[in-house]
């Protein structure tokens, strides 16, 4: 492999075997983190010659961890602490239930735990603590030039007042109110026809751009379908995006088909029942890139935001709330929002429904 013949390969390999200890996680982690090392990983892990561990859970706590031994104050350590490990790591931990944590997850709660260090120095610099700073001096902040991350700082402040380290602040939030671009249902077709029959665009780039135009899947969401996503039965392909399987129309069904059959990663030769995503990554077991996805979609000439936005308000225009929810693996008030924007009134038909007691949507 040309892999193994790079300069920095060759000196990570030394030093591993110049290492008297088992290679371990634990052996791994105390060299410097890089993309040889990551790759390296990758590979003991598809091999079983280590288990599988979640990287970026793991990387995100490593990194709270450095971030609370900075907070040297004792008060600042133990607000701190309670925000990231009490609030913000248990709330992902529980929401991931044994799944393996994203990039973007760990990025959100990284994020969050950076805007509350930041309000934190600021005050620290104005002789100020977080029990004694007042609604002008949060607004101070607010308006100042050096105030970041406006969003998660004012979840920090929110948390802090609920918690009792902070008295009478008041840090609005930002409602999303509906699509930030305009709603094109011509275009999108134009590429939902161009997808399904330019076979001069790759199969994995065909499948993901139409489940975006045709299921609103975002794709953060697409990067991590497996093959247990895809159900084959009655002469049907469905597809599993929340708790009710879609069934997929042709040619879409064997576009997927196709994928299943076919995928590959390009860091080794791959046979496709060596992993279990549909849309496999450069590192061995591992899913593609959220962003290296959103970037090959662009490439295509697709808009990943506005073209959900789209498919989005065409379904929820169509479909009532509950049933689309279930199909689409999205939340109900979301669906909701979308229906208002799209003016669909779905009160007649849940009142038929409970009228007849009938499931099952038009």
């Amino acid at each position: 492999m040309a892999w193994l013949k790079l300069p920095r390969v060759i000196t990570l390999l030394r030093a591993i075997d110049a290492d008297p200890r088992p290679l371990t996680h634990a052996t791994l982690d105390e060299l410097p983190f890089n993309k040889a090392v990551s790759h390296l990983r990758g590979i003991l892990v598809a091999t079983q010659a280590l288990p599988a561990r979640d990287e970026y859970l793991t990387r995100l706590e490593r990194w709270t961890a450095q971030a609370l031994k900075d907070r040297t104050d004792p008060v600042e350590h133990r607000i701190l602490h309670g925000y990231a490990v009490w609030h913000h790591l248990r709330r992902l931990r529980n929401r991931l239930n044994n799944a393996p944590a994203t990039r973007l997850q760990a990025a959100n709660v990284r994020t969050h735990i950076t805007a509350a260090v930041n309000f934190l120095d600021w005050l620290r610099e104005q002789h100020l603590a977080l029990a004694t700073c007042t609604q002008p001096d949060l607004e101070r902040w607010i308006t100042s030039p050096h105030s970041t991350y406006p969003c998660e700082t004012s979840h920090f402040v929110r948390w802090s007042v609920s918690h009792g380290h902070a008295t009478g602040l008041t840090y609005p939030a930002v409602r999303w109110m509906g699509p930030a671009h305009s709603i094109d249902s011509e275009r999108r077709w134009t590429d939902v026809r161009r997808l399904l029959h330019d076979t001069t665009l790759t199969t994995p780039d065909r499948v993901a751009g139409l489940l975006l135009l045709l299921y609103a899947q975002r794709p953060r969401t697409i990067c991590r379908l497996t093959i247990d996503h895809v159900v084959l039965e009655g002469g049907h392909t469905r597809i599993l995006f929340g708790s009710t399987p879609v069934t997929l129309p042709e040619p879409l069904a064997g576009l997927v088909r196709e994928l299943a059959d076919t995928r590959k990663t390009r860091s080794k030769p791959h046979t496709p029942d060596a992993s279990p995503w549909l849309f496999p990554g450069r590192r061995p077991g591992e899913h593609i890139d959220f962003a290296g996805l959103d970037e090959r979609l662009k490439r295509m000439g697709l808009r990943p935001r506005p073209d959900r936005s789209t498919a989005l308000f065409t379904l929820a225009a169509g479909l009532p709330a509950g049933f689309l929810a279930r199909l689409l693996g999205i939340q109900v008030d979301v669906v909701v929002i979308w229906q208002q924007i799209a003016a669909g009134d779905w009160a007649a038909y849940a009142a038929d429904v409970a009228r007849h007691g009938d499931q099952t949507p038009p």
